[in-house]
Formats: C-alpha cells, structure tokens, sequence
C-alpha cells in the first residue's frame, strides 16, 4: 500500500504508526511537512514550505481559517507535484489542527482519508474560563467559536476521523461524535518501563544531583504555562521546602507559550513565578533543566517519588501516559482529561487542579506513605499494560485502516508450517530485525500536548 502522511511538525502523532508500516517492509510510505531534521528511516519526507500565517490584516477571529487555508494552499501545490510524479496513495492521515488536509480531496477525490480530531473548541466547558484568575473576556467569545472552522469544514469533508480519548471526543458536537473514531493511544512499554534499581544511585539532572535518600518531585510540560498547572505547581513549593529538607524538585519544559498567553507583564511564566514565589523557596532543592534529551526525562521519571501532572481541562500529554506506565506515583490535577486514566487511590491520586495548598498535602502525604506508594506504582504499570500497549493501539489503527481500503496494512504472522524432511544447517547469519534497526528518534522533552 501507498501511505501519505501529513504534520506541520513531523510526525507529531504519527510516529508510531508510520514506524510501524515501515517495519511490515512492505508500504511505500511518504510524509509531507513543514521542513524539520527529523527522520524516520524508511518514511520518504516532502517538505512545503511554510505560508506567512498571522498576517495582521486578517480579522482576529478569523485567523485561524486564514492560517488554514493557507497551509492547505502550500500542501495543495506539493501534493499537485507528488500526484504529477504518478504518486497516487492508498489512504492519507493526517492532523486537521493545521488545516494542511483540506484541499486534498481535490486531487485525490477516491482516496480515503483519515483526520485527527484532537479538541472542539468551546468557551464555556472546557478549558476556557476554568481557572478564575484568567477570567474569559465574552469580547473573545467570537474568536474562540471561530478556532472550530477548520475543524467544521473537514468534517464536512465526508471523511473519516479518529481522536485518541474519550473526554477529547466528547468536546465535539452531537451530530459530529459518529463521524469520529476513538483511536485509544499507546506507549512503548518496553522503552517506558520501570527500573527498580533508580533510587538506589545518584541521578544529575542540570545542575542538581538527586541522591538517594533525597526525595524526588517531578513536573513535566512542553512549555511551563499555566495550561499546564505550572503556576499552581510552583505556589506548591515553599510548602514542600518547609515541610521536608530531603525534598529536591525538577521541573522540565521550557520557557514558551504552547497554549494561553504570555503573562500581563512580560517575560515568561516561570520568571513571573520566580518573582512571586522565589524569596520562599531553596534554588539549591528546585531546577528548571529547560527541555531535556528523551532519556534524561525518563530516567527523572524512574527515580521520581512523587509525579504531578496538571491540566485544565484540555488533551492529555503523552507524559502521562508514559509517567504511569513507567510506574511512577502520579498525582494529577482532578479534570475530565485526567480522571480518564487515573482513579484516585488505585492508579494514582488526583488532587485540585488549581489549589496548591491540596496539592502541597497530597505530595508530601504521598512521600510519608510507603504502601500507597509501592500500590500506586504497581497499578499504574498494570493500568498501562492493561490500557496503554503499543500492540493493541497499533492493531486498532490498522484496524480502522482496513475499514477504510480493505486491507489490513500490517496482518498477523502466521507460523511457518513445519518441513517434512530436515534441511542440513546453514551458518548462522547475523540479521539485525527491522525494530532493531531503527533507533527511537532523539527527542526533546517537554513531552507531547
């Protein structure tokens, strides 16, 4: 089969399930994106060059349709090019977000189509509005409806759609629900796996050493923002620092805006914070590595002693799902987006998302309670195996790509039959297997949404 994907960021979502044709050996599979250096050995990548976007003259509620439309327009052109090369593709997957996926029914008009719906945007239900200290301006209303253009005009498409948890599927409208898969995403559970030996050494991560008697509290986000909960984690802290003097805190992400707005002053969240928190808490205890290589982030989780992920109520981070299947004892912020993979005293706690005194007493409950521990990190590995396998998510997948071309792009193996008469042994050859070969590709993490 010919598979065309599409990402402005590559393979944003799609990494999994693009490594995962390449390894069957027998897909051509082709990617178009804005340029970037990453690679997927296998994958044909098809750069386009990135349209101005945020052009001033265009109406602020209107945007975001004119950033689409534009992207579309940039894709339209590479594609039109692939489609003159003779490249005609079985199916094409894509994310909606961009508005990359939108004119291409134009050239392909057969060719199935599958979209990632990640959110419908709503100004009273979700994440607008959640946190009173960023109260929603109704001037802004009409440019909040406005962000859902893109997502109304590829549903209208007449094409197919996944998106990768229940509460994210629930945003959409009514008549909107059916034309939607739910696609439940999984983690690499041999890669994010616990190691029990972690806090028996040394860890050093920027310019802190945790050591083992210290007790570790981690915090991970793209970008250190109040979407994430970053302002409630850091008015945490100096009750922390005073409650123990074994507590070391490490807070990865950077200093962007992923989601939200910058502060009212300037500068970044964690400089405002610092401003305002800083004089209460030991800079020797606390470390802000920025964004970090992937295996530093995991080995931060494998040694972590209490785990805290906040959202408002927004898509789930690829970090929590590979927080709990690590093993660690999360503490999430109590929104639909988490309870949806944490039940409060089995798999981890929840605690309020915007109320940092709670959270301050959740954590260090947390850390004086051994058995809670040793239960939540055991459950939370069982959860994850149970809900979050790589194999069961790649298996809908190609599943849902049946449905839609009537082939199942990666069918299951069947045992070879067994020979009637022994052939004589052949040396041994060294072959190195197709998921062998390919190494994870680096990654900087803050992880995922």
């Amino acid at each position: 089969m010919k598979f065309l994907f599409l990402h402005q960021n590559y393979p944003g979502q799609f990494l999994h399930i693009a490594r995962h044709l390449v390894a069957a050996n027998r897909h051509e599979v082709v990617f178009i994106t804005e340029p970037n250096p990453n690679e997927i050995r296998g994958v044909r990548k098809v750069p386009y060059t990135r349209p101005k976007v945020d052009t001033p003259e265009t109406h602020i509620a209107a945007r975001e349709l004119d950033n689409g439309v534009r992207r579309a327009e940039a894709v339209f052109k590479t594609a039109y090019g692939l489609k003159h090369l003779g490249y005609n593709p079985d199916i094409i997957i894509g994310h909606h977000g961009w508005g990359e996926m939108l004119n291409l029914p134009d050239i392909w008009p057969k060719t199935p189509m599958l979209g990632y719906f990640e959110f419908y945007y709503q100004y009273d239900k979700a994440d607008v509005g959640f946190d009173p200290e960023f109260p929603a301006d109704p001037l802004d209303y009409p440019r909040i409806r406005a962000k859902n253009a893109i997502n109304h005009v590829a549903l209208n498409l007449g094409c197919a759609g996944q998106t990768p948890t229940q509460w994210q599927l629930s945003t959409y409208p009514d008549w909107a629900r059916p034309k939607i898969d739910l696609v439940w995403e999984g983690v690499d559970l041999k890669l994010c796996s616990p190691d029990p030996n972690a806090r028996k050494k040394s860890l050093k991560i920027g310019d802190m050493t945790i050591r083992p008697t210290d007790k570790l509290v981690t915090y991970v986000s793209r970008d250190l923002e109040p979407y994430r909960g970053f302002h409630t984690m850091m008015r945490t802290l100096p009750a922390l620092m005073r409650a123990r003097k074994d507590i070391k805190v490490v807070m990865v992400g950077g200093d962007g805006i992923s989601y939200g707005a910058s502060p009212k002053g300037g500068g970044t969240w964690r400089e405002a914070l610092l401003a305002e928190v800083g004089k209460d808490i030991d800079m020797d205890r606390v470390v802000f590595p920025g964004r970090v290589p992937y295996t530093t982030y995991l080995s931060a989780l494998r040694r972590s002693d209490a785990h805290v992920y906040l959202t408002y109520p927004f898509v789930a981070s690829w970090s929590l799902r590979e927080a709990l299947a690590i093993g660690c004892p999360v503490i999430g912020g109590d929104t639909e987006t988490v309870r949806e993979f944490i039940s409060h005293g089995e798999n981890g706690l929840l605690a309020p998302t915007l109320d940092p005194q709670a959270l301050a007493s959740t954590i260090l409950g947390l850390l004086e309670d051994k058995n809670l521990t040793r239960t939540l990190r055991t459950n939370a590995r069982a959860y994850a195996e149970r809900r979050l396998a790589m194999a069961d998510y790649l298996a809908s997948y190609c599943g849902l790509i049946e449905r839609l071309t009537g082939e199942n792009p990666a069918p299951a193996i069947e045992p070879a039959p067994a020979r009637a008469t022994p052939r004589p042994r052949q040396p041994a050859r060294r072959v190195r297997s197709e998921s062998a070969a390919e190494p994870a590709p680096r990654r900087m993490v803050a992880a995922g949404a």
